[in-house]
Order: structure tokens, then sequence, then C-alpha cells
């Protein structure tokens, strides 16, 4: 061992977060607030409410509360996974020849093999809480999906959940999890809602999007009395639940006087990267401290490096309210050879701001060399990522490879949100080598881009 960090730093129980932190309290430009696409005006409270549960609505408009406090039900529920380990990447690190020092957060210890989970069973429990029958959603890759069938097994609550068709196709174990957990599993888009129909029209043999299966989880939710919908990403709320993500890292890297110097999150919709970074984050706005926050999303879906700041529907079918986010246009649909989640057209409102003005950095990365990383990781480090993480390891080795040649001794941490045991489509594609990289081209994203609505600055 290089020095006296443990490989594997676990909190006592007594030392879990029993707030959430809520980043917008600190943000001196608050995130734009979501829009009734009939009116252009900002939405209220009682027009979300039929779409969401109504303590998640509040948490969801709420810009000023700093710290909420976690329910007592659901700190009982973390207990079963929680807190995750902070691991010291020894052997990367050996492997690398570098003299930075790489810690990873591991979301991966949980049946649902993912972060997701954090999320999934407060917004089941705030369902449950309001008497509802059950809840729908999307998913992408299937980790999200996984997680509320989990949160709502657990809770008695039915769920419906709408699965991009590709991902559907490809991972059929992920699929059968949601079953075993009592979920029922669509392909979206699918012929079991308008707006499914609809885009299966204008789109024939599409492989679909999150975008897509967002737009028919809504509408079944909306149409069916006591259900309510709820999202695994981008939200604020979403954002919020997984600050524990964050408030673990720091308290475990706090233990030992570690401070990081370059802070590092995959980013498809937000959720992973937003609770990873919460309590830096909030140390930066508030001029205590410095970091470096870098965003990496998938060269075939870059929403950050190659999207545009702008009013947008998060859905396909354009029947969800409209968010000012980085996007590449509601009507953007990833290639079919991109492996994994971050799907998702546009990102986080909060992350967009802060994004916008500054305060982080963003990358995207090609899928080979994402899964390169991956192999390399999973040889080093015994543990197979997922290809969501992996855009993270990608960018991270190539932070500790670019200490090697300048000899600085960085503090490298970055999250790592799941496993990818029901990834090994993707894997054999690359082990074969026919895996390759989809970009889309600047006249693909115009198109999709020249889409946006009209709304008044």
């Amino acid at each position: 061992m290089k020095d006296k960090i443990p490989y594997k730093i676990y909190l006592n129980e007594d030392e879990m977060p029993t707030h959430w932190y809520n980043l917008r309290a600190d943000m001196k430009n608050k995130p734009s607030p979501l829009l009734n696409p009939a009116t252009g005006k900002p939405l209220k409270a009682g027009e979300l409410t039929p779409i969401f549960c109504e303590e998640l609505v509040k948490q969801e408009l709420d810009d000023t509360t700093p710290f909420i406090e976690i329910p007592k039900e659901i700190r009982d529920f973390y207990k079963m996974y929680r807190p995750s380990p902070l691991v010291r990447a020894y052997c990367l690190e050996e492997a690398l020849d570098t003299p930075a020092k790489i810690y990873y957060k591991f979301e991966g210890n949980n049946t649902s093999g993912s972060h997701k989970l954090n999320s999934a069973i407060a917004q089941a429990y705030y369902a449950k809480k309001q008497g509802l029958k059950g809840v729908t959603t999307e998913t992408g890759a299937g980790q999200w999906g996984t997680a509320l069938s989990m949160a709502c097994a657990y809770l008695n609550l039915d769920c419906k959940v709408f699965m991009v068709k590709i991902s559907y196709e490809q991972k059929p174990f992920r699929r059968e999890v949601m079953r075993t957990y009592g979920a029922s599993v669509v392909p979206s888009p699918s012929e079991a809602t308008e707006v499914g129909r609809k885009i299966l029209a204008e789109h024939p043999g599409t492989t679909g999007s999150l975008g897509c299966a967002i737009s028919e989880a809504v509408e079944v939710a909306v149409k069916n009395p006591g259900y309510r919908y709820v999202l695994g990403s981008v939200l604020n709320q979403v954002l919020l639940h997984q600050s524990i993500i964050g408030l673990e890292t720091k308290t475990a890297l706090d233990k030992y006087d570690v401070k990081p110097d370059i802070i590092i999150g995959c980013a498809g919709g937000g959720s992973n990267l937003g609770g990873l970074i919460a309590p830096f984050m909030r140390e930066k706005l508030r001029g205590e401290a410095d970091y470096r926050i870098i965003a990496v999303e998938p060269a075939s879906c870059p929403s950050f490096t190659r999207g545009t700041f702008a009013y947008d529907f998060a859905d396909t079918g354009m029947i969800c309210p409209l968010a000012k986010m980085y996007t590449l246009g509601s009507s953007f649909i990833p290639s079919a050879n991109h492996a994994g989640g971050l799907r998702f057209h546009g990102m986080s409102t909060i992350l967009s701001q802060l994004y916008h003005d500054g305060y982080m950095e963003a990358v995207a990365v090609e899928q080979t060399s994402v899964f390169e990383a991956a192999v390399q990781f999973a040889r080093t480090e015994g543990i197979l990522p997922a290809p969501e993480s992996s855009h993270a390891i990608r960018t991270a080795i190539d932070e500790a490879l670019k200490c090697k040649k300048t000899g600085e001794e960085k503090n490298i941490v970055f999250g790592l949100t799941g496993t990818g045991y029901f990834d090994l489509v993707a894997y054999q594609k690359y082990n074969d080598g026919t895996m390759t990289d989809e970009i889309p081209t600047d006249e693909e994203i115009a198109a999709s881009i020249a889409r946006l609505p009209k709304v008044d600055a």
C-alpha cells in the first residue's frame, strides 16, 4: 500500500447523511423555470401535480431550502446498501504508473446495479405516502427501470415501465429483472399510447429514444387515475436525492484530509454527476474552495459539447413542460449503435446553468475508447463497470496520464455509477472488434435544433 489511505473507505452508520442537499439554494443564477408549453408562462405547482407526486413537486420548485430532511423510512431503506464505499484505485494507479491518486465512489453494490435506487426509493415513498396506486416511467439502458421496480415492490406499488426499444431488445436480462420485481415493461415507442403510435407513424422502424419513452410514460400517468409519472434523471428533485452520493464522498475524503483536485462524472441527464458534485460545488459557489469539475458525455449524444442552451421539450412527443437546458433538440434520436444509457437529448437545468456560467467543464468521448478504458479498469480493479460509468473512467485515466507527463500528484475522484453485467452484448461487440463509433453530423444536429420551440427570451 502506497500510503495510509485504505483501499475502501466506509462510513459508519451514524455518519450517513440525514438530509439531502439542494444545490439550487447556493446558486446565484438559478435554473430557469419550467414553462407551460401552451402559455409560455412558468409552471405553478398546481399544473405539475397531475403529473408528479405533490411532495416531489414541492422539491422540484424549491430554489431556497439548502438542506431537506431525508424521511426515516427512506434512511432505513438506504441502510440495506448504503453507505457505499469510496475506493482508492491503487491497482489502476500502478498500471498507469501515475503520481495521481485516484478514488471512485462505487454505487453498484445493490441489485439494481446502479445509483438510481437512491432516487427510486424516494419517489416511490412519496407516491405511497400520497396514497397512489402506482407510477409510470421510462428507462434507457434499464438501470432506472430496475431500481424503480425494486422500490415499488418494496412498497407494494404498481410500476409501468416504457423501455427504449433498442435496449429492450439488447438487454433482455435487465428487462426480466424488472418483471421479476413485478413491473410491466413495454418497448418504446409502442402501439399502447397515442404518442407512441404517432412516433411510429412518423419514424417507422425507429429504435426509440428516452424522449419517446418519456412521452408514453407521461401519457399513461395522466390518463390513469391513481398514477403519477416519475423520472430517473434530469429533474431538480432527482439531483436532490442523488446528493447523498456526494455528501458521503466528501465525508469519507474529509476523514483522511483528502481534497480533490478533479471531480469527474458521466453525464446523460445529470443525476449521477449532479449528485456526486453537489457538496463540492456548494463550496465552489460559496467561494470556500475550488475544484475542477468535468462532465463526460458520449460523442454520439453530446448535449453539453454540441448542444444549444435553450428552452426545449423534455420529450419527443412534445407534451411535457419546457425546460431551459443544453439540448440537441427533442427530435434527436441517438444511433442504435450507442451502447448503454446517457441517451437523453438534453441535460439537467441545474447542470446546464452551472456549465453555462463556467463552473464546470464538459468533454465528449467515443464509445470504443470508453470500452477500452472499461476493460483496463475491469482487469486492474476487479469490477466490470457499466458503459455509463466507463465514460468517467475514460476521462479519469486521461487525466491521470496527464499527471504522469507533468509529475503532478493530483487527487482525482470519479463516480462509478454501477456494474456492467447486463451490458455484455456491448462488451461482446468490443471484444469481437465489431464496435464502431457513430457520431452525429453537424447537419443532423442542426436539423433537430431547428425544431426547437419558439420561446420569448
